[in-house]
């Protein structure tokens, strides 16, 4: 780390900051990657057009001097980390930001679509350039709460991806055939996903068939909240989802981690051999599952699981406090959990985007430029004080967050050599 941390870059710099197109491209200078390499990167129609040694495409010839000489605009990243951005697999736009109400969550349509915005563009300053949003619909809301966040959708087009997941609460029985038929309304309005929490309806199972029936009618991924409790209830889903496309997923089974080692083992092998993949929220739960506690993230992993990890509520009555932030549950993940930092971060990134069905990210070229530069020149680093951070989506900056620590003037600091940020003494 140098002795002078450097200022956040200079948005008028580049005419890819927040809220403008940049259609002749972003240089990206002097970031450092994972690999220990410093590089610059230059972005163009939304992808990473090249990447080389510091310095190789601001000097030269040809096009790398068109960049040196301002014909691309450039972001000064000495001093960042690197990374393809994080996704968020697990969100709830709908009820997000609503643990201070002081009464009952309004559903009013202007008021679900400010949360959900509000959310969305929170957990997009985190990393996150796409999320997917899990909305109850039928029962008393309707179809209002997912008109709202289809709106917020299409408000924050450019600036994040944000997909959704219908939620129907009850698909059996009398009760059911509503049910199935807001269901089936909510697809055809625009949501992406099948979503549901069979541990709440009378037959679990019939509900599971239900979720599967109509997305294989659609053509829709399929994604389900359960605890996870109940062995014999995975090993069914497993055995009705083996080879649906495009994918199922199930989260948060935290339920998991309390049942004894071997059932446990047995389940995760039933899930994998399905192609199953599993959502943890270790930064907390979530209204829709009613257990509490983490999945066993290692114990999946190795049986070949696709985990991703995702954050659940934020500010609700389920957890007042959350942050929706993904280098937080990584953190988690690798602080408390025992993964790898690398590992931890794949969960929330590369892990996380294929769960949401989305292209790789590698900081290559060719790749979409969906990244995330973060303060620090390690990931371990990253994950633990992962304050300055500015991210980028098709292209172009489009969410910034700058910290700056100071310290009054300290002898101790200056013969030690320790690095500082502050410019002169505290008042």
């Amino acid at each position: 780390m140098p002795d002078r941390e450097p200022q956040p870059p200079d948005s008028s710099s580049s005419s890819g900051s927040c809220g403008r197109p940049d259609p002749g491209g972003l240089l990206l200078c002097g970031a450092r990657l994972t690999d220990g390499r410093t590089v610059d990167v230059r972005l163009a129609g939304g992808r990473i057009e090249a990447v080389g040694t510091a310095g190789s495409l601001g000097t030269g010839g040809g096009r790398a001097a068109d960049a040196a000489r301002g014909g691309v605009p450039r972001v000064d990243l000495d001093g960042y980390l690197l990374l393809p951005a994080p996704a968020e697999p697990h969100a709830h736009g709908d009820t997000a930001l609503t643990a201070d109400s002081g009464g009952p969550v309004s559903d009013d349509p202007e008021d679900v679509q400010r949360r959900a915005t509000e959310a969305a563009l929170l957990q997009l300053g985190h990393g996150a350039t796409a999320l997917r949003s899990h909305v109850r619909v039928g029962d008393v809301q309707g179809l209002g709460a997912l008109t709202a966040v289809l709106r917020a959708r299409r408000a924050l087009r450019g600036l994040t991806e944000l997909t959704t997941v219908a939620v129907p609460r009850v698909l059996t029985g009398t009760a059911g055939a509503d049910g199935l038929a807001v269901l089936r309304d909510a697809l055809k309005m625009g949501a992406c996903v099948v979503g549901g929490c069979p541990d709440v309806d009378p037959d679990p199972t019939g509900y599971v068939e239900a979720v599967l029936e109509v997305a294989s009618e659609h053509g829709c991924p399929v994604d389900l909240h359960t605890d996870g409790t109940d062995p014999a209830r995975l090993a069914r889903i497993a055995a009705m989802a083996g080879g649906l496309r495009p994918g199922v997923t199930l989260g948060p089974c935290g339920g998991l981690a309390r049942l004894p080692a071997e059932v446990a083992s047995r389940t995760a092998d039933q899930l994998a051999a399905a192609g199953v993949s599993v959502v943890c929220l270790p930064q907390g739960g979530c209204g829709a599952a009613e257990g509490r506690g983490t999945a066993p993230v290692r114990l999946l992993r190795a049986a070949g699981v696709r985990v991703a990890a995702g954050s659940g509520a934020l500010r609700d009555v389920a957890n007042p406090v959350g942050r929706g932030d993904p280098l937080e549950a990584a953190y988690l993940l690798a602080s408390r959990y025992g993964l790898r930092p690398e590992d931890a971060y794949d969960t929330v990134s590369a892990a996380a985007r294929a769960v949401l069905g989305l292209p790789e990210v590698r900081v290559e070229a060719g790749f979409p430029a969906e990244l995330l530069a973060v303060r620090g020149d390690r990931l371990a680093g990253a994950l633990s004080l992962a304050y300055s951070r500015i991210v980028v989506h098709r292209g172009r900056v489009v969410a910034r967050t700058s910290a700056v620590r100071e310290f009054c003037d300290s002898a101790t600091t200056v013969e030690l050599g320790l690095p500082r940020q502050g410019r002169g003494e505290l008042s």
